[in-house]
C-alpha cells in the first residue's frame, strides 16, 4: 500500500523542512545582526530579534506538522480534529509560499514547494479514499428498510443526498 510510505516521506520531508527553515531565519537575524544597519529606520536588533523567533516558531510548526504526519503513517489512520486542521494548513502554506518563491527565489523552490502540498494533498487523497470504502463496507438498516427507516438514504438521519426534508408547518393555536 502506498499510504504509510507517503506519510512517513511527508513527515520527514518537513522535518527536514522545519530545520531548514529555522537555519535560513537564524542566519538571517545573525547577518542582520553583525551589519548593524536599519532599514527604514527600524532597529537592527529587533529585526534580529523577530527574525530569529520567527525562524523557531516556524521550525516549530513545521515539527508539529512532520509529528502529525509520521503519526498518520505509524498508526495508519486518516488525521482527526487538530492534526487534520494542521495538516491542512501546512498544505495551504505551501501553496503560498510556492506563489511566492517563484519570483523570489526561482523554479527550483517552487517545484519543492509543490512537491510537499502535492505529499500532503496525497496524505489526505488516500486515508479518505480508506475511510469512504471502510464506510461503505458496513451494512445498513436491514433487507426492509424502507425510504423513511432511520438510517436508510432517504431518511432525515441517513447518509443519503444530504437534502433534509422541510420543516413541518408551523401550527395555528
Amino acid at each position: 500500500m502506498v499510504r504509510r510510505p507517503v506519510a512517513v516521506v511527508t513527515a520527514i520531508v518537513l522535518f527536514v523542512e522545519a530545520v531548514g527553515i529555522a537555519w535560513v531565519n537564524w542566519f538571517m537575524g545573525v547577518v542582520v545582526d553583525r551589519q548593524d544597519m536599519s532599514l527604514a529606520g527600524l532597529d537592527p536588533d529587533v529585526m534580529s530579534t523577530s527574525s530569529k523567533v520567527a525562524g523557531l516558531v516556524f521550525g516549530l510548526y513545521f515539527a508539529l506538522c512532520g509529528f502529525t504526519a509520521l503519526r498518520v503513517g505509524l498508526r495508519d489512520r486518516a488525521p482527526a480534529g487538530i492534526g487534520r486542521i494542521l495538516l491542512i494548513s501546512a498544505a495551504v502554506v505551501h501553496a503560498l509560499l510556492g506563489a511566492f518563491t517563484v519570483g523570489l527565489v526561482g523554479w527550483g523552490a517552487f517545484a519543492f514547494m509543490m512537491v510537499v502540498l502535492g505529499l500532503i494533498v496525497l496524505i489526505f487523497m488516500t486515508y479518505d479514499r480508506l475511510e469512504a470504502t471502510r464506510s461503505d463496507a458496513k451494512p445498513d438498516a436491514g433487507p426492509d428498510a424502507g425510504p423513511g427507516s432511520p438510517g436508510s438514504p432517504g431518511s432525515a438521519g441517513g447518509s443519503g443526498d444530504g437534502v433534509l426534508p422541510p420543516p413541518p408547518a408551523p401550527s395555528r393555536s
